[in-house]
């Protein structure tokens, strides 16, 4: 089989890529990034401008994709920059995926995600999984893990560190739900789902990610 990884630099998708590149069940791995990953004998990983994806490349024609794709307001400078890398970049490659024959699309969303949330984050989130719902994939895998505790981000997210701190310090108290949750039981997860041919959208809360990994 053959996987398009999109998001594969950040912290979920580095942990998506060394999973499927380990897996034999894969074939070849597609990764589109902005920068040049390190070389492996499965990778393909075509250098591209999310603003401008190649809709008639051949590699979009694959079995399975999973999205990690991402930024923070902070990053993003402005809540439209915000939108345009979160809503937009996984809505354009989700419906150049699904063109070419890609039948299963897994998303990484947030605990909490909801289009009618206060939190402009959430919406988003919550925005993108309705998106990604009516493309009509057979199978629409989200996850929705709470705070991600996976090593030092490219990016420095300050809140979200000390929220991590304090979540480990109190985790016999606090429940499954809104513990921090690795990343690398986030990419299993998602894994996981991608295995599911039809089953039309299913939905993994980051409780249940618990249960699934432990």
């Amino acid at each position: 089989m053959k996987c398009i990884i999109l998001g594969a630099s950040g912290l979920v998708g580095q942990q998506l890529l060394q999973q499927a590149l380990a897996n034999p069940e894969y074939s070849q791995v597609i990764a589109p990034t902005r920068k040049t990953l390190p070389p492996h004998a499965k990778l393909h990983n075509p250098i591209v401008d999310f603003n401008k994806l190649p809709a008639d490349a051949a590699w979009w024609q694959a079995d399975v994709a999973v999205c990690a794709l991402g930024t923070t307001m902070k990053i993003a400078g402005s809540r439209e920059a915000f939108w345009q890398i979160d809503h937009d970049y996984v809505l354009d490659a989700a419906t150049i995926a699904k063109q070419a024959g890609v039948s299963v699309f897994i998303y990484n969303s947030s605990l909490g995600a909801d289009a009618q949330a206060k939190s402009f984050y959430l919406q988003v989130k919550g925005k993108v999984e309705n998106d990604l719902a009516a493309l009509g994939f057979s199978t629409l895998g989200i996850v929705r893990p709470s705070f991600l505790d996976g090593g030092a981000r490219p990016e420095k997210r300050p809140g979200e560190a000390i929220a991590i701190f304090f979540a480990k310090m109190l985790a016999p108290l606090i429940p499954k739900r809104y513990r921090a949750v690795s990343t690398r039981k986030v990419a299993s997860a998602m894994w996981a789902l991608a295995k599911q041919q039809g089953h039309g959208t299913v939905v993994v809360e980051s409780d249940e990610i618990y249960r699934r990994m432990d």
